[in-house]
């Protein structure tokens, strides 16, 4: 018996975020193993095994692959801050937290990958995942920190002159310089104290 035309657009479209999942996940791992720009496209589909068409289809680029994931991050990241700051805390844990949270993409996502999705914030041609997203309320995680900033200073633990989202910005960048440049064990400590030392009233 035929099936309802209903019935088969579901099940299609079960298969096709199937085979874009496995598409997905085959890319991460040959990213880990050789970088995104040294992937190869050709590896993925046969990990996958899907043909080489299939993976343009869903991602036109290598670098759709990697926005992807790098949104995938920041929207847990933003879900684990938000718990946190559920909870009674002060700036300084808020953005000790922060730092404990974007370490801990790092690790999940191995040093590599991490690394290049750095450089994916940065690059002139990075894929529009969310292309109506254009400012800084549009990302949950910072508009969590340029509210958690606002909160700081309505409390007095920062200068009243203190620019939230500025300060949101000069502190996500600049962890992520840190994390490139240096792996020792108290540099992130040391630059959340010295990110205080900006903010806090003299």
């Amino acid at each position: 018996m035929a099936l309802p035309a209903e019935e088969k657009r579901t099940r299609r479209d079960v298969q096709r975020l199937e085979t874009r999942r496995q598409v997905f996940e085959a890319a991460i791992a040959e990213f880990r193993r050789s970088g995104m720009a040294d992937a190869d496209i050709g590896a993925i589909v046969k990990a996958a095994g899907v043909a080489r068409g299939t993976f343009y289809f869903h991602f036109p680029t290598k670098e759709h692959v990697l926005a992807e994931l790098t949104q995938q991050e920041e929207e847990r990241t933003a879900k684990e801050l938000e718990g946190f700051l559920g909870a009674p805390h002060d700036l300084r844990s808020a953005l000790a937290e922060v730092v404990r949270l974007i370490v801990a993409v790092e690790q999940r996502v191995g040093r590599v990958v991490f690394r290049e999705m750095l450089g994916l914030h940065f690059s002139p041609t990075r894929p529009a995942i969310r292309p109506d997203a254009h400012a800084w309320a549009d990302f949950p995680l910072l508009a969590l920190m340029v509210r958690e900033i606002e909160r700081a200073r309505d409390q007095g633990e920062v200068q009243p002159e203190s620019a939230p989202v500025l300060a949101t910005q000069f502190f996500i960048l600049g962890l992520y310089a840190v994390l490139i440049t240096s792996h020792e064990c108290d540099a992130s400590a040391q630059f959340v104290a010295t990110t205080l030392y900006g903010l806090e009233p003299r």
